[in-house]
């Protein structure tokens, strides 16, 4: 899950990105409203978590530019203008959630991981495929009934595997949907972290490797 934080108190931003990071999620952060505009001009998110009150481009004016766009992000607001006429404003302006400031942080990553569901491009709750299922809720993954125990990001390229199956993804795939903008494209990060998720999921492989295009999940040719 790739989520963006548009959140002009750095301090505040600091701390959502770093906190939804150690949930697993892939974190960019912007801002103000022209930044965040731009991001969103060239990657794809599934969540963006968004202050009303931004410089450059009000985040009012940013919500309605993103709910224009046909294969948009969810939109949480999260703001200090919490009364119940500013929810509904919020809400009428396209926002699919609304979270007044100050807010408790496990509520926040429970609506961030609701709404990411909610997108109409997701695909259902569990995901399952070569004997895999995978829960992007409850955080687990079993393989022929057998737990499995994967890192943050060992869990967030299965699922973008599972997400896309049967299709492959390139590591440049991987490294937008897993890791953020962040991450050195030239690192060797998603090898590394392909090999050890084919340990854990043990024999029979089930992750192929075609030279040249990518990865998916499938039987071994």
């Amino acid at each position: 899950m790739r989520v963006l934080v548009v959140e002009d108190s750095r301090s505040l931003a600091d701390v959502l990105v770093e906190g939804l990071r150690d949930r697993g999620m892939a974190v960019d952060a912007a801002h103000d409203g022209l930044a965040a505009a731009a991001k969103l001009g060239v990657n794809t998110y599934d969540v963006v978590v968004l202050d009303r009150d931004l410089p450059g481009i009000h985040g009012d004016a940013l919500c309605q530019m993103i709910t224009d766009r046909d294969d948009r992000p969810m939109v949480l607001m999260l703001t200090a203008a919490g009364a119940p006429g500013d929810r509904v404003t919020g809400l009428g302006l396209g926002a699919d959630d609304y979270l007044g400031k100050p807010f408790h942080f496990p509520e926040l990553v429970l609506r961030v991981r609701a709404l990411a569901r909610r997108r109409p491009s997701a695909r259902a709750r569990t995901l399952r495929a070569a004997g895999i299922e995978l829960d992007p809720m409850r955080r687990t993954v079993t393989r022929d009934g057998r737990q499995l125990d994967l890192s943050l990001k060992e869990f967030g390229v299965l699922e973008a595997l599972l997400l896309a199956w049967p299709a492959f993804l390139r590591a440049e795939d991987l490294l937008e949907q897993v890791w953020d903008e962040q991450a050195d494209p030239f690192t060797n990060t998603v090898v590394v972290t392909i090999g050890r998720l084919r340990r854990k999921l043990g024999d029979p492989p089930v992750i192929v490797t075609k030279p040249g295009v990518g990865y998916r999940i499938g039987e071994q040719a």
